[in-house]
């Protein structure tokens, strides 16, 4: 016998509330929206625990500050089903209201969004931007909800609603079994601000979100179509029997006891799964943040993280940074390991063109030049595959590198034969524009940090 979600019923299952904003596309509102109903929710006393599906850094950071919690990434390709179901377990302990945004269209992606909901029973609520269609919408929502009969579809939210005319036209075309859940007007002051990887950093505009939330939540109590604002239906979650984690050795679980990893964290380098972070530091390591942009140097550690960010609004400051960038510069020539990740490489090669084909040094620690390339850019889901292991991960740039090392390997892309993303290793740096999601493979990452199995392609620099 089995619950809603396809779990075994387990008498150790915790009910909670929840709810998946989905889409029929991308630029429909789900991260407003889900980022209002985090914050009208939390006004109400509730603990709302927001989740983001597929690996991306900048919605997160919205939703976290708009629910006051954590919020991590659920990705069956990328993490497991195990690791998701966790999650989701362990939030439904501590909270009143789930909530997960979906990516992309409600069916894009192996594995998609549609296919998260059905596999954890969580019912979807389509948001769509309703301007310039009525009955359409409807149509295009009952399509939508019974294109798959694993599928729950609580509702439709109409987002960008003309006026209370056209929310009756499309309320009226839909059928009983379908809601329209809200109806929610044109309202710019409740956009997020966006930049060329997506939405601005939360950290860069706190105060004017701040401003967006709230006009949020009143935005959405002025729906006449209020089932968006009462709890949906609890959905029940069941404890993971044999996490696949549960198997790793003591000896990789204790493999960073006693290292002190180094962290790169400010308005340069901010692109940070939490989930990496709770990685290294159940393997034993102690986490350090310091600024590339703003320290003068590295703070005593044994390994070095460059993760992702944008480095290129800020390349003139840390290219004057020269203390920084010696002590990085000294910490790479003593054959600590390094690991830089995109904006993170960037920085570690020896000069970078900005967005205004200003080009200024960086650290040249790996040969090359970065430059950025305006809209045209490489996304989607890869297998890092090196010689320490295969780390599941992605990438996400609009910029190119030229004149790099011989890569030691490439990524492995999820559904494209051609070659990914190059991957470089020397001394005790491994570089690539790929970000990696350390739980898919906590014996690699370890070797990684603790610089074991690397393949030295030049010992020249």
């Amino acid at each position: 016998m089995t619950a809603d979600n396809g779990n075994l019923l387990d008498n150790n299952a915790v009910s909670c509330p929840a709810l998946f904003l989905t889409a029929p596309a991308s630029n429909q509102g789900k991260t407003t929206i889900t980022a209002a109903l985090a914050r009208y929710f939390t006004q109400q006393g509730k603990v709302v625990r927001v989740f983001k599906t597929d690996p991306d850094y900048l919605d997160p950071q919205i939703l976290a500050q708009a629910s006051k919690q954590p919020v991590e990434q659920l990705d069956i390709w990328m993490a497991g089903e195990d690791y998701c179901q966790d999650k989701l377990y362990q939030a439904a302990k501590e909270a009143d209201l789930i909530l997960v945004e979906g990516a992309m269209g409600m069916f894009d992606g192996d594995p998609s969004s549609a296919d998260l909901a059905a596999r954890f029973g969580i019912p979807m609520a389509i948001v769509m931007d309703v301007k310039g269609m009525a009955q359409t919408a409807a149509a295009l929502a009952m399509g939508l909800a019974n294109f798959r009969d694993d599928v729950q579809v609580a509702g439709l939210i109409a987002n960008r609603c003309g006026s209370e005319r056209h929310a009756e036209l499309i309320r009226d075309a839909l059928p009983e079994n379908l809601p329209l859940l809200a109806t929610l007007k044109r309202d710019e002051a409740i956009i997020l601000p966006e930049r060329h990887l997506g939405l601005v950093q939360a950290a860069e505009v706190k105060d004017e979100l701040e401003e967006r939330f709230e006009a949020a939540v009143e935005w959405l109590k002025e729906t006449r179509d209020t089932g968006l604002l009462t709890l949906p239906k609890a959905v029940s979650f069941a404890p993971v029997k044999e996490l696949a984690q549960a198997d790793i050795t003591t000896e990789v679980q204790q493999s960073l006891v006693g290292k002190t990893i180094a962290v790169a964290k400010d308005a340069a380098f901010s692109f940070i799964y939490d989930a990496n972070l709770i990685a290294l530091k159940s393997m034993g390591a102690k986490v350090v943040f310091f600024s590339p942009l703003n320290d003068s140097a590295l703070p005593e550690a044994d390994a070095l993280w460059l993760p992702g960010g944008y480095p290129e609004l800020h390349a003139k400051a840390l290219s004057e940074n020269v203390s920084m960038r010696q002590s990085i510069q000294g910490f790479y020539q003593a054959g600590k390991s390094i690991l830089a990740e995109c904006g993170g490489m960037l920085y570690s090669l020896e000069d970078l063109t900005d967005l205004n084909d200003v080009c200024y040094p960086m650290l040249g620690i790996l040969e090359g030049q970065g430059a950025m390339r305006g809209k045209r850019g490489c996304q989607g889901m890869q297998t890092a595959v090196i010689p320490q292991g295969e780390i599941r991960g992605h990438a996400h740039h609009r910029s190119r590198s030229a004149n790099t090392p011989e890569p030691v390997g490439h990524g492995r892309r999820q559904r494209h034969p051609a070659p990914g993303e190059a991957i470089y290793q020397q001394k005790g740096l491994t570089a690539s524009y790929l970000h990696l999601f350390f739980p898919s493979n906590l014996e690699a990452t370890a070797k990684l940090f603790l610089g074991e199995s690397f393949t030295c392609l030049s010992e020249t620099k």
